[in-house]
């Protein structure tokens, strides 16, 4: 015999799905509202401007007496330094995760997820204080230019940001993954080195794939610290040349800006907006297909 409910039980069960609906649908309002506010703020910028002018102009001087917003130094900078972050953070991330997941004893692993979660929390500023007062003097001797502040500074700070996201996750997805195939691997005469890279790895490869898009996000979004490193100027990227993200083109130029030049940096708003929107967009098309 079917046992009947509580109905006051049944009200609180249909209330918190009231709720939970709510709050889903107003995390989707927020998303529509920045989207329309940017396109609204940006697009009329870009028309008067011209889109070519716009998105493949090498020269930005928006406070000069004939002013040029040609963004695409901004555009490859982002690109550029995304991709060489990644590049240094995703191996050692990884391995990290490798470590604390497989091979760490617990005394040992808990005493370093302490220390990543604890690098999680540091703000930015701090990071870009660290670079600033050790990084790029450190580049400058290294290398022997007469300043560190630069593209290459840029991306070592921006991977020692992303690389608490890409531990965590990595880290959770290798605990994931069933005991019973490692055990099966290493009954097939696997060494335990072996099964780690050759099992366990592709494995979790979905979720390893997830902590990469989390650090692509944190990397691409990044401002104040980058400001700090990076120079901040409005250069084509070369790797020992002062640069200028998309973030911190907005970010060094809002807050006296007006006119064309304040709606230009909506555009450029804009523009970074669209870019994530993309990378994200792929990343996950790639993690699925690789699901399927």
């Amino acid at each position: 015999m079917q046992k009947t409910k509580n109905p006051r039980a049944a009200a609180v069960e249909a209330f918190m799905h009231g709720l939970m609906f709510f709050f889903g649908i107003l995390s989707i309002a927020f998303v529509i509202f920045i989207s329309a506010f940017l396109i609204v703020s940006g697009v009329p910028a870009i028309g008067k401007i011209g889109i070519t002018d716009f998105l493949f102009g090498t020269v930005w001087a928006s406070t000069a007496a004939d002013p040029r917003f040609g963004i695409l130094p901004f555009i490859l900078t982002s690109f550029y330094g995304t991709l060489g972050a990644i590049i240094i953070a995703v191996p050692v991330g990884l391995l990290c995760a490798i470590y604390l997941s497989k091979i760490a004893q617990p005394k040992i692993a808990s005493l370093i997820r302490s220390a990543v979660e604890l690098l999680a929390g540091i703000p930015s500023v701090v990071y870009g204080l660290v670079g600033m007062i050790v990084v790029v003097p450190m580049v400058m001797k290294t290398f022997h230019i007469a300043n560190g502040s630069c593209l290459f500074t840029a991306i070592i700070v921006l991977s020692v940001m992303i690389l608490p996201a890409i531990i965590s996750v990595s880290e959770t997805a290798l605990n994931a993954v069933p005991k019973e195939y490692e055990e099966a691997s290493l009954a097939l005469g696997a060494t335990y080195t072996e099964t780690v890279f050759k099992v366990s790895v592709p494995a979790a490869s979905s979720g390893i794939a997830a902590a990469v898009v989390q650090g692509v996000g944190r990397a691409i979004g990044e401002a104040m610290a980058i400001m700090m490193v990076s120079g901040n100027v409005a250069n084509m990227p070369s790797l020992f040349k002062s640069v200028r993200f998309l973030t911190t083109a907005v970010a060094s130029e809002m807050s006296y800006a007006s006119g064309l030049q304040r709606e230009a940096l909506f555009s450029i708003a804009l523009v970074l907006f669209i870019f994530v929107m993309l990378i994200m967009f792929l990343l996950n098309f790639v993690i699925k297909k690789k699901e399927d």
